[in-house]
């Protein structure tokens, strides 16, 4: 059996690592994220977390089983940013729509993590929150249960979604992005109409296909949403 396993969290003794400074969790997600950020790419390793904190790696070990459950952690705690002073409303399509915009904007935040957030499930209390707010605010509007939770997994997922195909592009060099850019605003709009007649006749718009559809798809979705309410409440014949 792993210590872990054998001591509760609150009975740890927290030690001073050489340089004085006592460990917590909250001291190695922060001291984790930096280096997940560092310039240069993720130079996440237990060996750098030890040399980060001053203390020999393996006292990680006593805080978090592997390096995974402490990324899961890392993302929890962004979960946990990203809803900090939200209060849903008395409109819910307003409410949610700012839910969504808040974990959209976290993403892009903290790109090198866009894919843990959007594929993995943290199993932390920010994320349990976050779950209860979001789902409280379908039932709210007034959908039943089981439709509260397929509608928030619907916009979650589609705001999670877009915000790694964002943090994506973000990450790109200027240079790629002024090509991507350009490649939507010239190179398809002086294409042969002959062979591309749909694209000529769009070509004076094209340039519409640069930057995040993200605003836009979360508006179409919750527009969705907010019709199917109508239909629901509206008095049968």
């Amino acid at each position: 059996m792993a210590e872990s396993d054998r001591i509760p969290v609150k009975r740890r003794r927290r030690r001073p690592t050489r340089t004085g400074t006592v460990l917590s969790e909250e001291l190695i997600i922060a001291a984790a994220l930096e280096l997940i950020e560092a310039p240069g790419g993720n130079a996440l390793t237990v060996r750098r977390l030890g040399e980060a904190l001053g203390c020999d790696p393996s006292a990680v070990y006593r805080y978090f089983a592997d390096t995974d459950t402490l990324l899961l952690a890392v993302a929890d705690k962004l979960i946990d940013d990203s809803l900090a002073g939200f209060a849903p409303g008395q409109d819910w399509a307003a409410s949610l729509r700012d839910f969504g915009m808040r974990v959209h904007s976290s993403v892009l935040r903290h790109p090198r993590l866009a894919a843990v957030r959007a594929s993995r499930v943290t199993a932390g209390p920010a994320e349990s929150r976050a779950l209860d707010t979001g789902i409280g605010i379908l039932l709210q509007a007034g959908f039943g249960p089981a439709e509260a939770v397929r509608h928030y997994r619907m916009v979650i997922d589609t705001v999670l979604a877009h915000a790694a195909v964002d943090a994506d592009v973000r990450d790109l060099s200027e240079q790629q992005r002024d090509q991507e850019s350009r490649a939507w605003q010239e190179l398809n709009s002086h294409l042969p109409a002959e062979q591309y007649p749909n694209l000529h006749r769009v070509r004076e718009h094209l340039h519409l296909m640069d930057g995040s559809p993200f605003l836009d798809t979360l508006d179409a979705l919750l527009a969705h949403l907010a019709v199917l309410r109508r239909e629901q409440s509206a008095p049968t014949a």
